[in-house]
């Protein structure tokens, strides 16, 4: 029979779980849709090496993240079943949604709202981390992105093209196992790095409440108990990935603009390395969905115009769910706390 302490813990997990599932489907987007656009990978592949990708990450680089979720907005030692079960569920309802609506969001910043939410209902919020390193980074790292990719379009890849130097001409057909493995070694790569970022959105809380409900030191324990929580919540983002993932990367990777081969390797590098720096730096919960998105409509503007692109309503639905979806988490978090406090759940 299981103790009542472990059953206690089973349903933050499960919740966990099922946020991982609906991260898995939103994150297979920026991690395939490019090669997935550029029609190298069959589509029964990609949740799978998804999925492997993902644990790999959150093992080897996940640790600055899952620090920042789990311990470093929310004083950890509030991190109690409750509030962790309410910020779980919070970011899995506004996730699901949007992979509903087919859009692929940012689960960091869904999550990062959904810990801010009590955070300040207690008036224990780390103001500080919120306002000058994590959301300065969400404004700032999509921008670079996006000039990054519309540079490195214009200014090399055109060129390139004109000279027939690119993949698509006739004379470098021989060239197409290089390019076709190149390109899937770049989503292999965006995966990890989606990883070492958005699993710590649901095992940093996972990590602190499970200290606390055990009555065990938080510092000396924490990337153990983090470890053992990726463990159980990684391989849920394979699942996602097959159960979410096929639409909303033919959303991206097939509405907003027909990649090439080169592009689509371009566009994975930029996001990944952007996001692997944020994830390595500061351990920022960043959105690789919408770096890569910054990314894709930097080479859509430098090949076809900024105003052919941004008429595109994929472009105008991705804008708008990337604001709604995080305010859901938002208010839903603060209101079931809110609620979980006036019956004494807290």
């Amino acid at each position: 029979m299981i103790s009542p302490m472990f059953s206690h813990l089973l349903i933050p997990f499960i919740i966990a779980m099922v946020l991982a599932v609906t991260m898995g489907g939103s994150g297979t987007a920026p991690a395939f849709s490019a090669a997935y656009g550029a029609n190298v990978i069959r589509k029964s592949l990609i949740p799978g090496l998804f999925g492997i990708m993902v644990f790999l990450g959150a093992i080897i680089a996940g640790k600055g993240t899952a620090t920042t979720v789990g311990k470093d907005l929310l004083n950890p030692e509030m991190m109690s079943f409750t509030v962790v079960s309410i910020i779980l569920f919070s970011v899995a309802v506004a996730l699901l949604i949007a992979n509903l609506a087919g859009i692929p969001q940012s689960t960091s910043q869904a999550t990062v709202l959904a810990v801010v939410a009590p955070a300040i209902y207690f008036n224990d919020l780390n103001s500080h981390k919120l306002l000058f390193e994590i959301i300065p980074t969400w404004f700032i790292l999509p921008v670079i992105s996006f000039f990054i990719s519309f540079l490195l379009g214009k200014y090399i890849y055109q060129p390139m093209r004109r000279k027939g130097y690119t993949m698509s001409r006739a004379k470098n057909v021989n060239l197409k196992p290089v390019w076709d493995t190149v390109i899937v070694i770049m989503s292999l790569y965006v995966a990890f790095t989606i990883g070492a970022n958005n699993v710590a959105n649901a095992s940093g809380p996972i990590a602190s409440m499970t200290a606390n409900e055990l009555n065990i030191s938080i510092d000396e324990n924490f990337i153990l108990i983090m470890i053992l929580a990726t463990l159980i919540v990684a391989p849920s983002f394979g699942i996602g990935s097959s159960i979410f993932g096929h639409k909303i990367v033919k959303n991206t990777g097939k509405e907003i603009v027909l990649f090439g081969k080169f592009e689509a390797v371009l566009i994975a590098f930029v996001s990944a390395s952007l996001l692997l720096l944020a994830s390595l730096t500061k351990g920022i919960p960043t959105s690789l969905v919408q770096l890569n998105v910054a990314a894709i409509i930097g080479i859509g503007v430098a090949k076809l115009g900024a105003r052919h692109i941004f008429k595109k309503t994929q472009v105008r639905r991705f804008f708008l769910m990337w604001v709604v979806a995080p305010m859901i988490s938002f208010s839903l978090s603060l209101l079931l706390i809110w609620l979980a406090d006036q019956n004494g759940l807290l």
